[in-house]
């Protein structure tokens, strides 16, 4: 069973938190922007998913442009 939770877990820590940050930002619970996806998935036949994976995608880029330096001398 240990093989089965490995995964689930890997995928609850770094998968969700692209849903966590779209929720933060917008000031709503994250578990809102799950199920939308979710629905947005089944209605729309993958599109859900495409923009899910986009965001992700933009949220890693825009992570690696601007870092957040916490004094002048980490420069």
């Amino acid at each position: 069973m240990n093989y089965i939770y490995k995964p689930l877990i890997f995928f609850q820590k770094h998968g969700y938190y692209v849903c966590q940050r779209i929720a933060d930002r917008l000031g709503i619970r994250a578990k809102v922007v799950r199920i939308s996806f979710m629905y947005l998935t089944f209605a729309t036949v993958g599109f859900g998913f495409t923009l899910y994976l986009f965001l992700a995608f933009w949220m890693k880029i825009k992570d690696l442009i601007y870092t957040k330096r916490s004094s002048v001398f980490d420069l």
